[in-house]
């Protein structure tokens, strides 16, 4: 029979002094890892930065801007562009069709506050104009989803006018103790007048381009029913002159005899 001998660890007591030794070591320790950990900076608590402001366009301060585009409906589509306005200026904002299939669109222009200002309408040109708009973004839409296979090519003009510019200019002369008020209506009557020579001068190459853009198609749409016609009458007559030449055609045969 084997017997296990169970082994007995031995537990060494420590001196008094040994022990108070070891307590001020430890202690010492502990109070360089606090003073450590005092010493290292705490991470800053992130900021909260206050929510962005929306950033105003940049052509919001100028007393008038004027915008020309030429853009191009795809078939059975709906475009839309946004204007900003400032309050009290004055918007205008037409359409012109000046190429593809029968030459119409619709046209539409709606406010800020939601509401259609200027329905749609199928036609060639429109324009629509707020003399004194309240502000905020007007939504122009131009539609060609009656064409279901033609593309069209429409000039868009936009213009947003401050009148009011005016007046901040000329209180501001004011105070420079400088009286211009003939001045200053004069200058307002030639910019009013100039931006209706704009908008004439927008209307009149619309116009010209659109006339162009008709001549070009009558000329390609003229060439190319010319060339057929060419082409089928030269066919006529080839087919003319085989089937003549066909009836006068005569088959000598030999006459064979048999024994």
């Amino acid at each position: 029979m084997i017997v296990g001998r169970q082994k007995r660890t031995a537990v060494r007591r420590l001196s008094p002094p040994t022990f108070g030794l070891c307590c001020a070591v430890a202690l010492f320790f502990t109070m360089l890892d606090d003073a450590s950990g005092q010493a290292q900076p705490m991470p800053a608590q992130e900021q909260q930065l206050p929510p962005a402001q929306p950033t105003a366009p940049w052509y919001e301060t100028l007393p008038a801007v004027a915008m020309d585009y030429k853009v191009i409906i795809d078939p059975g589509k709906e475009d839309c562009y946004f204007q900003f306005v400032n309050p009290g200026a004055t918007f205008y904002a037409s359409a012109q069709v000046l190429r593809g299939g029968d030459g119409m669109a619709g046209f539409a222009v709606r406010h800020p506050n939601g509401q259609i200002v200027h329905p749609y309408q199928w036609k060639a040109s429109s324009d629509y104009q707020d003399q004194e708009s309240t502000g905020g973004y007007y939504s122009v839409c131009i539609d060609n989803q009656f064409s279901k296979f033609a593309a069209k090519l429409v000039n868009l003009y936009i213009t947003v006018i401050r009148y009011d510019k005016w007046d901040e200019y000329h209180k501001e002369i004011e105070d420079m103790n400088v009286g211009v008020e003939n001045f200053t209506s004069t200058v307002k009557s030639v910019e009013n007048n100039i931006n209706h020579m704009l908008q004439h001068q927008h209307h009149v190459r619309s116009q010209e381009n659109r006339d162009y853009n008709l001549l070009v198609d009558n000329k390609t749409y003229v060439n190319r029913w010319s060339i057929m016609q060419i082409l089928l009458i030269m066919g006529t007559t080839t087919l003319q002159v085989y089937f003549v030449r066909k009836l006068f055609e005569t088959k000598t045969g030999k006459s064979k005899t048999r024994a």
